[in-house]
């Protein structure tokens, strides 16, 4: 194989030190695909007792601006990592999306690649994850797909519940129906990032409570395990007599040298000079299918929609997905201005946005906002350069993040909501937006109710 970049070496061993605050050091001991680190993350400060550093995601559309298609490429990677380590077979595409993926701006069409002889169930973990979840399971013929959520259905009672720990939203629900899971197939989970596995038991345990079965894959862009944090994964495996396979893009150990408490948090310059811009509404609702269930958020009573795999999804129904979305994204490609674009997913609401972001054409970079609080500071290499933060539009007593977006850097923005929201609720996220000097912003929502709203 041959690597159009520099690669990360096993044993090799970066030190770090963020804000100098936190000092650190990593040992790499896996790189199967022999990717440099700094094609998958840099480093930031986070605000959480818990847990002081974040791992800043290049390649997941989270934290940092992203071209689609690498989000997409990042999946199917995954897909072919777990082929290849837990079920001894080396895909013919790998070394394809291996070259697609150091591209820069790779062109990359979603498709199932894996035989319907391997039939699991794939489980995201949200929000980070729900669209890199979602795109795993693109990569199989035959499977089930849900995400968990840190919604509250009014009504539901959900088949699974967890904790995450070291999460600022740590309660995890699992709306989907019995049938999907009261099965023996093998899971799968997929997140971004295993630092202890602590999250991953917690679920292994809540399922096998409930739902027992033999085999457990954990799949993961990074895993920073440590040999304690190993031995508790067979220690589970022992207890109730399963297999738990992990599979990542690379591990390593994680030492943190120093910790220490920040002096002070910085935010962006809130005198950045606001333009005004047009605003748009589009509606997707002849798109996307509504689903008969609410949130449990006052007053917001429109419906979730059912394609998001919030409460399941079969392999065949994603198929008709992805013809919904081409359509989709021709109509949304038509209102583009300019030539760079953004398309901002929201919350959990990640992987339609960024499959939307990826058949929009040349320009797009795709993101999501996200609930994590990070110390902003403009240096070089730093993870969070710039942020905006405002209460959720739809769930007030939630304070949303947008980072890494200078002002001036795109023409437009498409803002991608689940679900329409009253105008009032999204005066904070539109004077924040404003600060970003873009020319035009569009709303895009893609369930409205049983009755319309006349907007604009």
């Amino acid at each position: 194989m041959k690597n159009l970049r520099p690669s990360t070496l096993l044993n090799e061993k970066f030190t770090f030190n963020i804000l100098d605050s936190i000092n650190g050091e990593i040992e790499i001991t896996e790189n199967p695909f022999q990717f440099s680190i700094n094609e998958l993350f840099t480093m930031a400060a986070r605000i959480n007792k818990k847990r002081s550093f974040l791992f800043v995601s290049k390649v997941l559309g989270k934290h940092i601006p992203i071209d689609a298609n690498k989000g997409l490429l990042t999946a199917a990677l995954l897909a072919a990592r777990f082929m290849e380590k837990v079920k001894g077979y080396v895909r013919p595409e790998k070394e394809m999306l291996i070259s697609l993926f150091l591209k820069e701006h790779p062109s990359y069409c979603s498709h199932p690649f894996i035989s319907k002889e391997i039939t699991p169930i794939i489980i995201g973990f949200a929000e980070t994850a729900t669209a890199l979840g979602h795109a795993f399971f693109d990569c199989f013929e035959v499977a089930n797909y849900f995400h968990t959520t840190r919604e509250e259905i009014p009504g539901k009672i959900p088949e699974i519940t967890f904790e995450e720990e070291h999460s600022h939203a740590t309660a995890h629900r699992c709306y989907i129906p019995c049938e999907i899971i009261d099965n023996h197939r093998e899971i799968i989970l997929v997140d971004d990032e295993i630092t202890t596995g602590k999250t991953t038991l917690n679920i292994i345990r809540s399922i096998h409570r409930k739902f027992p079965r033999k085999h457990y894959a954990v799949v993961s862009i990074l895993d920073w395990r440590s040999e304690k944090n190993k031995q508790e994964f067979k220690l589970l495996e022992k207890e109730l007599g399963i297999t738990i396979q992990v599979v990542s893009l690379l591990a390593g150990k994680l030492h943190i040298k120093k910790q220490e408490n920040m002096k002070e948090e910085t935010v962006l310059d809130k005198q950045n000079k606001k333009v005004d811009f047009s605003l748009e509404q589009i509606l997707l609702t002849t798109h996307f299918t509504p689903s008969s269930l609410t949130s449990i958020i006052e007053p917001n009573q429109v419906p979730y929609i059912q394609e998001t795999g919030r409460f399941g999804l079969s392999s065949e129904v994603n198929q008709v997905l992805h013809q919904k979305i081409s359509s989709a994204a021709h109509l949304l490609k038509q209102k583009r201005i300019g030539k760079k674009t953004l398309c901002l997913g929201t919350g959990e609401f990640m992987y339609l946005p960024m499959k939307l972001a990826a058949e929009m054409g040349s320009g797009v970079s795709y993101q999501s906002t996200t609930r994590s609080p990070i110390y902003i500071r403009n240096y070089e290499n730093y993870g969070a350069k710039y942020g905006l933060e405002f209460p959720s539009p739809e769930n007030q007593f939630i304070t949303n993040y947008v980072y890494n977006i200078p002002p001036g850097l795109y023409d437009d923005c498409f803002i991608f909501f689940e679900r329409i929201v009253d105008d009032e609720k999204l005066k904070p996220l539109l004077k924040e937006i404003g600060r970003l000097q873009l020319k035009s912003v569009k709303l895009v929502f893609f369930s409205e109710g049983v009755t319309p709203c006349t907007r604009w």
